[in-house]
């Protein structure tokens, strides 16, 4: 079993840092589950998955796109700080099945259903993807809705340089896929769940906002 022992420093020591430096407040902790489910959030800045990393309480697993295994360092990090590979932009199925035996083995993976960053700061339903969803249904793990409020002022799309400004995260309670559409084709279910996903995701997030203002 993988002790993840360079994740567990770096979470314990730049991690804290990095969310002391944010002001990084989470609420709603107590909705992520003890065994596999899906962190679904809003996309809006580089520092979403980072600040998830470090705030959650448990390990989070994220996708990182290919590339980055071009470059020998990160390749060898990034697996060893809870990442795998993904090929954005087709269906790929050496990364479904890492995050398929990832949540069945009782661990959390962090998902942007919006596939990238959003300039506008909110969630869109019909920038949503069905990835989420059919990894959910296929292992049998809840979703949990991630609403990230003020990383698109600290470190927005475009900007070189983050700005230390508070940030907040806010867990909404889960959602477990076989309850939102029991029976029919799988196509008809993933539709279903990524509709419901991304509602649960604006509603967290709005509340969110309102709470900060």
């Amino acid at each position: 079993m993988k002790r993840f022992l360079l994740a567990r420093f770096v979470k314990a020591t730049a991690g804290r840092l990095l969310r002391l430096a944010f002001r990084t407040r989470l609420t709603g902790a107590e909705n992520i589950p003890c065994g596999g489910a899906i962190l679904a959030g809003n996309h809006v800045s580089y520092l979403d998955p980072m600040l998830m990393w470090c705030a959650c309480p448990r390990p989070v697993h994220f996708m990182a796109k290919r590339e980055l295994w071009d470059t020998p360092i990160i390749a060898w990090a990034l697996p060893r700080l809870w990442g795998f590979p993904v090929n954005r932009g087709e269906p790929d199925r050496a990364a479904i099945t890492t995050a398929t035996d990832l949540l069945n083995t009782g661990e959390l993976v962090g998902v942007f259903p919006e596939g990238g960053r959003s300039r506008e700061g909110r969630t869109e339903l019909r920038e949503a993807h069905g990835g989420a969803a059919f990894l959910a249904l296929r292992a049998g793990v809840p979703i949990v809705p991630v609403a990230f409020v003020g990383t698109e002022r600290a470190w927005p799309k475009g900007a070189k340089a983050p700005r230390l400004v508070r940030t907040w995260i806010a867990v909404g309670e889960p959602i477990v896929p076989e309850h939102v559409l029991p029976e029919g084709g799988r196509k008809e279910r993933v539709a279903a769940v990524t509709t419901v996903m991304m509602e649960r995701i604006g509603e967290v997030l709005d509340r969110s906002k309102e709470a900060a203002t």
